[in-house]
């Protein structure tokens, strides 16, 4: 009797993949990935049983006769069989390979319960694929499966088979795809010192000197033993650099896989990819955030360096990574296999946490909590750089209490005092005009506050001569437009008046003699200082941040953070000190409690394996109540017209990014009902048709009074 050949994936030309060719070939990847988690016998196992539901006689036909045969259950016989075994993360795993991650206490234990007896019978299976029966699952996942330990394990397992899977079938139905090219990290890190080397041999100043002795003991500093780290050094003093250099650097000396750079704003992680790519080169740098995951084929197709970088974005296979932390967190408490696909490039990867007392603080908890177990369990390196370093020993301690935290900067306290450009200046309350007025009095100052609203109000009350405003109401274009000119007049003399709201603390440029700031969290009062006397080329006691309380309503959680920080201004004359920020995070953390920093109990459910409702919980930003608004220019009307049929490729929405805004829904939707956007609201944006809804300068403007949208 003729033996049955069991087929998958149908190529162009008509023919198939041979399913077994098929299960051992995701076995083979799996087991390569898995290697870099502690489990490549597990990965080998997911990996062979993932598919062995299409050994049924209905597997079979839907394989054939894709058009005609309905969907079949093809992953619950490899989820019962991995059951059957005792190896609950690989059943999850299975489980989950084209829907996602299922809940623990749904979706899985209905499918254990299901039979698959007649047509969907697949015991076929047994005929051509060998399962070992030994394991390599860690002891603490076998002894505590519902934990947070295993969640995170059961996640980096998916992981492997999710990439296993693309990656083979890719291979199949397309042949060999051009997924890398890269260079070494060895060789980065040679490009890394030949870029700094002018600076180490001939420093211009004192600033120069003190800055190199940074990046000095960070090169040196990749000695050191993987774990976690700090590198704690004040505004100006060259972190970005000096981290980076560290991080490669140790890469090389403990044969890591790559580089992981977390920023936690998009405005400026194009900023930094670019700034690592002049010296790095770009195709060995991945800039990777949620624009990046749209597109597919089309005009990218066209530019085989641009397919190369979306296909890297997949699963994160570039060399150095510079993503954002909504990305990177968001990823690892994902239950998508989109999302969840990079997550076993993370192991064995130097992770640099840049800003890091930006994390939120209700999420602290489950961040902390990751990062912990990256160290921990998976290889990893981490490193929190900032300039006010959150008191997040505590956290750490409670996660992961065998594990220290090592300080990669040279005597911090006396980088503090060296770095030490301005003075603070308590001026109480004081309404919007008479912030105008004071501000009026300057020649160059620049004024943050908390609110859109307020920076475009006072920004009105000035003179024009000199005047400027930035805020996220305006396109990325008007933004970078708009700061080009103000370091223009900045480094001409020329009057300068700035108000901004907080995007100008993080990342941008500029360097003003004199800085108001409105109160908010200590943080953001020391990232505003920063932009005053930046270069140093003042005397302290000749360079003011002034702080003030600002007229109007305040958020809930802006009290929160207000609260400690006014607590410190009274205690400490110099705020920027490390005993002073200490102080500050820890009141922070106090006032919130422990509930509160973890207030939609992310790791409760965690523990319970809901990773459904996980992925559900853990949002950084609330973007379902947000939408996106493309303001139309001479440049982008090719690019819109395409949008419109429904063309998303990441290099055209990558381009019609820097002509968005986002605006919360309720604004959004003023602007709807005023028939000012074409709404496009299935696909979460709209076109704006209005055109004196938008000016260059102050951004796209609407006030929305009973209902109806204004535009003034």
């Amino acid at each position: 009797m003729e033996r049955k050949t069991f087929v998958t994936h149908r190529r162009e030309d008509g023919s198939f993949q041979g399913l077994k060719e098929h299960l051992e070939g995701v076995a083979l990847r799996a087991e390569t990935f898995g290697r870099d988690i502690g489990s490549p016998r597990e990965g080998a196992r997911v990996g062979l049983l993932h598919d062995i539901g299409k050994y049924s006689e209905e597997g079979q036909k839907r394989q054939r006769d894709p058009e005609h045969v309905g969907k079949v259950d093809h992953s619950t016989a490899g989820m019962q069989e991995a059951l059957r075994l005792g190896d609950i993360p690989a059943a999850f795993a299975i489980a989950g390979h084209h829907g996602g991650l299922p809940d623990f206490d749904g979706n899985l234990m209905l499918r254990a319960q299901k039979k698959l007896d007649g047509k969907m019978d697949p015991s076929a299976w047994k005929r051509e694929v060998a399962i070992d029966g030994c394991t390599d699952l860690p002891e603490w996942v076998t002894n505590r499966f519902e934990s947070v330990e295993a969640a995170m394990y059961t996640r980096m397992l998916f992981s492997c088979l999710v990439d296993a899977d693309y990656l083979d079938t890719e291979k199949a139905l397309q042949g060999e795809r051009p997924r890398g090219e890269f260079a070494s990290l060895e060789e980065l890190f040679g490009r890394l010192k030949a870029h700094v080397e002018p600076w180490l041999t001939a420093p211009r100043d004192e600033l120069c000197r003190r800055r190199n002795e940074i990046l000095e003991e960070c090169l040196r500093g990749g000695e050191k033993p993987k774990g976690l780290y700090t590198l704690t050094v004040p505004t100006g003093g060259g972190k970005t650099v000096a981290s980076l250099a560290f991080a490669l650097s140790h890469a090389k000396e403990h044969g890591l896989k790559r580089v992981i750079y977390v920023i936690p704003y998009t405005s400026i992680i194009e900023q930094t990819a670019d700034t690592f790519s002049k010296f790095l080169g770009a195709e060995n740098v991945l800039e990777h955030h949620s624009q990046a995951e749209l597109g597919g084929e089309g005009e990218d197709a066209e530019d085989s360096a641009a397919q190369r970088r979306r296909i890297a974005c997949e699963n994160w296979d570039a060399p150095v990574i510079v993503t954002t932390a909504v990305q990177f967190f968001e990823s690892l408490y994902a239950a998508k296999t989109s999302r969840c696909r990079k997550l076993h490039n993370l192991a064995q990867s130097v992770i640099i946490f840049d800003e890091a007392q930006t994390l939120p603080v209700t999420l602290l908890k489950p961040c902390v909590s990751a990062i912990a177990e990256l160290v921990r369990r998976y290889g990893a390196t981490a490193v929190l750089c900032t300039a006010t370093q959150p008191a997040l020993g505590k956290l750490f301690h409670k996660f992961a209490p065998e594990m220290p935290i090592r300080e990669l900067a040279p005597n911090p306290d006396g980088l503090f005092d060296f770095f030490r450009r301005v003075h603070f200046v308590r001026e109480g309350p004081l309404s919007d005009e008479m912030v105008s007025q004071r501000l009026s009095e300057e020649e160059q100052a620049l004024c943050v506050v908390n609110s859109r609203k307020r920076a475009r109000e006072i920004f009105r009350m000035l003179p024009e001569n000199g005047r400027f405003h930035l805020s996220t109401l305006m396109t990325a274009v008007d933004r970078s437009r708009t700061l080009d000119e103000i370091r223009g007049r900045l480094k001409e003399g020329l009057r300068c008046r700035v108000v901004s709201t907080s995007l100008v603390e993080a990342g941008v440029d500029v360097d003003f003699p004199t800085v108001w700031r409105e109160m908010s969290g200590l943080d953001s009062i020391l990232q505003a200082a920063g932009r005053c006397n930046r270069e140093g080329g003042r005397k302290a006691a000749e360079s003011t941040v002034h702080i003030f309380e600002g007229e109007g309503r305040v958020s809930a959680a802006l009290r929160l953070r207000m609260a400690p920080a006014a607590e410190v201004l009274e205690e400490y004359e110099d705020i920027n000190t490390r005993a002073a920020i200490e102080r500050y995070f820890a009141k922070l953390l106090w006032a919130h409690g422990e509930e509160g920093l973890d207030q939609p109990r992310v790791l409760d459910s965690e523990a319970h394996l809901l990773f459904q409702k996980v992925a559900e919980d853990f949002r950084m930003i609330d973007d379902k109540g947000s939408r996106i608004v493309y303001v139309p220019t001479s440049d982008n009307e090719e690019d819109l017209r395409l949008l419109r049929l429904g063309f998303f490729t990441r290099e055209r929405m990558r381009r019609l990014g820097r002509t968005a805004v986002s605006l919360p829904l309720y604004e959004y939707q003023a602007l709807a009902d005023a028939y000012a956007v074409e709404d496009h609201g299935a696909d979460g944006f709209g076109i704006l048709l209005n055109p004196d809804a938008y000016s260059p300068t102050c951004g796209l403007d609407v006030r929305c009074e009973g209902g109806s949208a204004q535009f003034v």
